[in-house]
């Protein structure tokens, strides 16, 4: 019949182990909240001005934002009503 090439010449040898570590599998809810765990006591939290100071950014960068996108959707307006000669809204 017909036989499908697999795109080498070679036979199928074993490929070699990676040489990456590969994480022991462990299963069930008590090893998942294990994990956490140990993964929560590795974060480096921030302390409370630094929180204070990255919230402030935040509120600041989002305001200057709500201005300059409602600046920008009062200047097309007036440009497509300039356009339209007023009929648009």
């Amino acid at each position: 019949m017909f036989t499908v090439a697999s795109g080498s010449d070679e036979p199928n040898r074993p490929r070699p182990a990676s040489s990456l570590p590969t994480p022991k599998l462990r299963r069930g809810l008590k090893s998942f909240f294990q994990d956490v765990i140990r993964e929560m006591k590795k974060v480096t939290w921030p302390t409370k001005p630094e929180t204070n100071r990255l919230t402030g950014v935040v509120l600041v960068v989002c305001t200057g934002l709500v201005i300059i996108l409602s600046v920008l959707g009062e200047l097309f307006h007036l440009i497509i009503s300039f356009i339209t000669k007023g009929t648009v809204g």
